[in-house]
Formats: structure tokens, C-alpha cells, sequence
């Protein structure tokens, strides 16, 4: 047989029969952060800029390759991370590592990355077949996940609201999955809220998780972001329930990442401009939520003693 023939013979598609497909011994679907990151799968986060986005994409990767924890989810066991990014400096990817790395968690499994400062012919563009062939000589077989930090930066051919132009980006994506990988796309929130561009990028997403400021935030906050679940492909209830993720530093520089649901988050705003003498209207206008909230948080809040 030729070689063009047998090649055709390969990608030829292949079909199975329902009973013989029943009796196949597949691999199970397990976590590589759970609950809501599965091997094989494959999910986004979109934020605004300056949100935190690559705070949130590092801590994932870390707790992954330490089979650590990390804000609200854990890691069964340590797997490997290949983590692509597009527009850091490396010494601040670098002291955002450092900062990782002192919580005490050590890495177990093969962590690499792949940074714009050390590549010398800078990185090429993973919407085209040479910069996905380049990208997938680095992925070796101990790799379980891969993250793409962020797509503006790293898919640059095409334009971002034309569904075509994400298909060449969606087949690299779902060849790894094939091959027993997940793939974490980072991305930027448009305008309205939602991830930036074609909304076919959200058609074989297990997981969207959107990052919003607090209504009231002020820069002086720092990192702090609502953890949103836009899509969630097979979790439900608390584990998909939004919560407020606080970047704090101590004393001693130790940087320690608090969590708590929205729901206390707003409770706590509630409490805090009631004292500052605010009415319940404009508490209900200032946090943008129901004047039925405001006064369920203000009943509670005159219960506990906590207002004037």
C-alpha cells in the first residue's frame, strides 16, 4: 500500500457498533481540580483587565501540579501543567510563583512554562498550524493540562468575533482532549460581561467561569473578584454557587487568598453602609441588587447588634 493511501486509511472516520461501544473499557473521567476541572476537559476564565485573571490561572496551576488546594477546590493528586503565557514579564510571573511557593505546597508533578521574555523569536501564533505544532513539541506524555494564558495574546490570526476563525483553535483543543488532556483557556470579558468575541467558543466548554469586581470596589482593594459559574457541565448546586475571592498580604508578606460566599459578601457591604448612614434605597442602588436583599441583610443585621 502506498503512503498516501495508508495515510487515508487513517484518518479514515471510524464507527462502532452500540453493544460493542457498551463493553468498551474506557477510562474514567476523574479530577484534576475538583470539582468542576476534569481530565479531558475543557473550560475558560474570562475577566475584565486587571481583574486577576492570571492570579486565579497560576493558583489553578500550582494546586494542580502540588495535588494542593487552592480557593474553594482541591486536587486528588498531583498532575502535570504546561502553562502558556502571552504577556507577562517574567519577573512577575516569576514573584507571583515565589508567592505560591511559600504557602508551603511543593510541586509533585512536571510544571513548565512557556513565557514571551525567554523566547527569542517571540511565541507563535497558536491559530496556525506552526505555532499549534510548536506548542504540542513541548507537551509530553506526563502533561495532563494545559493552560493558555490568555487567547488575545496567544491567537492572533483570525478576527476574535468570527466563528471561523476559532474552529483551528477548537480542533487543537479537542485532539488533546482526545489524547486525555484538559485545556484551560484564559480570555477577556467584553463590554457586556461575557467572554470577548464568537460565543461558538463556549459550544464544547465543560466549564465558564467568569471573574467580576465587587460593585463597590476601589483600587486600593487589590485582588479581589467574584468567581462566577457561567456553564457547568455536570456539577450543580454548591459546588456552581458564586463566592468572593480576596488576595490579602500579612505582615510578614505571607500572601493568603480568604474566600466566602456572595451572598455574606453583600451582607457585610449591607452592614457597612448602614453604619455609614446610608438608607436602604441607596444601599439598593450603591451594590446594584434587590431593595429585598438590602432589607433581608438589614433585618439580620439589626438582629446581630452589628448596626447602629
Amino acid at each position: 500500500m502506498s503512503a498516501p493511501a495508508k495515510e487515508l486509511q487513517t484518518r479514515a472516520l471510524q464507527s462502532v457498533g452500540v453493544r460493542d461501544f457498551l463493553q468498551m473499557e474506557l477510562p474514567v473521567r476523574e479530577h484534576l481540580l475538583a470539582p468542576w476541572l476534569p481530565t479531558q476537559g475543557l473550560a475558560m476564565i474570562h475577566a475584565a483587565r486587571g481583574t486577576g485573571k492570571t492570579h486565579l490561572s497560576l493558583g489553578i496551576a500550582y494546586a494542580v501540579a502540588s495535588g494542593g488546594r487552592f480557593l474553594n477546590w482541591q486536587a486528588p493528586q498531583a498532575r502535570g501543567v504546561l502553562f502558556i503565557d502571552g504577556e507577562m514579564p517574567a519577573s512577575v510571573l516569576q514573584e507571583r510563583l515565589a508567592a505560591l511557593a511559600s504557602t508551603g505546597s511543593e510541586i509533585r508533578a512536571p510544571f513548565h512554562l512557556v513565557t514571551p521574555d525567554l523566547q527569542p523569536f517571540g511565541i507563535p501564533d497558536l491559530g496556525t498550524t506552526d505555532g499549534q505544532q510548536a506548542i504540542d513539541a513541548l507537551v509530553s506524555p506526563d502533561i495532563s493540562l494545559i493552560i493558555v494564558d490568555n487567547l488575545s495574546c496567544l491567537v492572533r490570526s483570525g478576527k476574535e468575533n468570527e466563528a471561523e476563525s476559532w474552529q483551528p483553535v477548537q480542533s487543537w483543543a479537542l485532539r488533546h482532549r482526545a489524547r486525555g488532556r484538559s485545556i484551560l483557556f484564559v480570555h477577556h470579558s467584553g463590554k457586556a460581561g461575557m467572554q470577548r468575541g464568537t460565543s461558538r467558543r463556549e459550544d464544547v466548554l465543560d466549564t465558564v467561569i467568569a471573574l467580576r469586581r465587587p460593585v463597590d470596589y476601589r483600587p486600593q482593594d487589590g485582588a479581589v473578584f467574584d468567581v462566577c459559574f457561567e456553564k457547568a457541565r455536570g456539577i450543580y448546586g454548591k459546588d456552581v454557587e458564586s463566592f468572593e475571592a480576596k488576595l490579602i498580604t500579612d505582615v510578614h508578606g505571607q500572601q493568603t487568598w480568604l474566600t466566602r460566599s456572595v451572598e455574606d459578601s453583600t451582607y457585610a457591604r449591607v452592614v457597612e453602609l448602614l453604619n455609614e448612614g446610608l438608607s436602604q434605597v441607596e444601599i439598593a442602588r450603591e451594590l446594584t441588587v434587590n431593595r429585598s436583599t438590602v432589607s433581608r441583610h438589614a433585618k439580620r443585621a439589626k438582629g446581630e447588634g452589628k448596626t447602629k
